[in-house]
């Protein structure tokens, strides 16, 4: 019998072949310029599996079996018990009124929960690679065989539903609507404190990519591998009044020894197709295009400080920033390479996402 880990893989195959000799597309406009793209229907059929999957993952496997527990076992079932049980919440107290609302008028059920949650975060990315990918199967693919599904749909929940949060305000980042995009960002960070990063970075990422911003945030990265020592001593001290208070001296009791180069590597592919198509992309001048470079470059940047700091804390912040690489991605393999190369770079990365999604989820992770 085939691991569903295994048959999702299928599934992204048989998408392709419906996206290539199906009629699921349509004309529409994309900031103002007609762009085919996928019908919304379809992108929502794409994605049902990933949904149901998460719905019923596997207990055991991250922070699954504790929000489990906390939903069915902590959480108030009357509306007269709500109030006192996000009194007794230490932080993200945003994300347990969510719960609550849902176990008092909805269900009671664990599974039911993950279910409203995994749907909510299943639609907004579905909409979001379905509107501004060129692409959408190989943004879907590219999710899937990253093995983001499982690192954040099963797992770090609080945190990915700060995410989708925020993804759902892209066209308010796109249209510099700066107020209610902070408004969204702050919202979100009752569900984890750690989208507050998203509030200098809307605007960093603004502009041509690789601008003076992004090449300053750039600096400040070397630094901080360089002098890594006190970069983590700069840590615990800023930190000292939030959440993650200690969090130099936690990672290092939990022999945290940082994100695995290899994930390093993979996230940081857009970033280094960026360097080399440099010129092809500055040539576009398009909007979308350089936020999600820079967006990239970010992401890349907090991936290699983690790489020598913490996996557990500084490899989860590029969240807010990863998920724009999927929409990345097929942009730069239709504009940098000729027609006759682009098969060849298209394969290359197929094999090389499926190679790193079975080393993730067969040899580190055990789950096929």
């Amino acid at each position: 019998m085939f691991s569903q880990y295994v048959l999702i893989l299928v599934w992204t195959g048989i998408v392709a072949v419906f996206a290539k000799y199906g009629q699921v597309n349509k004309k529409e406009l994309i900031d103002g310029v007609e762009e085919e793209r996928v019908k919304w229907l379809f992108a929502l059929v794409a994605f049902l599996p990933v949904i149901f999957i998460a719905a019923y993952r596997p207990l055991d496997f991250g922070d699954s079996g504790a929000y489990f527990d906390k939903f069915v076992y902590s959480a108030p079932s009357s509306v007269d018990g709500i109030s006192e049980y996000i009194d007794s919440q230490t932080k993200d107290k945003g994300f347990y009124v969510f719960m609550s609302l849902i176990k008092v008028f909805i269900t009671k059920d664990g599974n039911m929960f993950f279910l409203i949650l995994a749907s909510i975060q299943g639609i907004i990315l579905l909409s979001f690679y379905r509107y501004y990918s060129r692409d959408f199967v190989f943004s879907f693919f590219f999710f899937i065989a990253s093995a983001d599904y499982i690192n954040w749909m099963f797992n770090g929940t609080r945190q990915f539903t700060a995410a989708v949060i925020i993804i759902a305000a892209a066209p308010l980042l796109m249209k510099k609507k700066y107020v209610p995009l902070i408004l969204v960002i702050l919202l979100a960070s009752t569900f984890h404190q750690s989208a507050l990063i998203m509030l200098p970075m809307i605007f960093v990422v603004q502009g041509e990519a690789w601008n003076k911003k992004t090449l300053v945030f750039i600096f400040l990265i070397i630094l901080a591998i360089v002098f890594v020592g006190k970069f983590t001593g700069f840590m615990d001290d800023s930190l000292q009044d939030t959440q993650y208070s200690n969090v130099v001296s936690d990672y290092t009791s939990w022999g945290d020894d940082g994100t695995h180069p290899l994930r390093v590597l993979v996230y940081s592919v857009p970033t280094i197709i960026a360097i080399y198509g440099r010129e092809k992309l500055k040539q576009q001048n398009n909007r979308l295009l350089n936020i999600c470079i820079n967006m990239s470059i970010i992401s890349t940047g907090l991936y290699a400080v983690s790489m020598v700091t913490s996996g557990m804390f500084l490899g989860r912040l590029p969240l807010y920033f990863s998920l724009y690489n999927y929409v990345l991605l097929p942009w730069e393999i239709d504009l940098i390479f000729e027609e006759d190369m682009r098969k060849t770079v298209n394969l290359a990365a197929i094999v090389f996402y499926l190679a790193f999604y079975v080393y993730q989820v067969h040899f580190t992770w055990g789950l096929f």
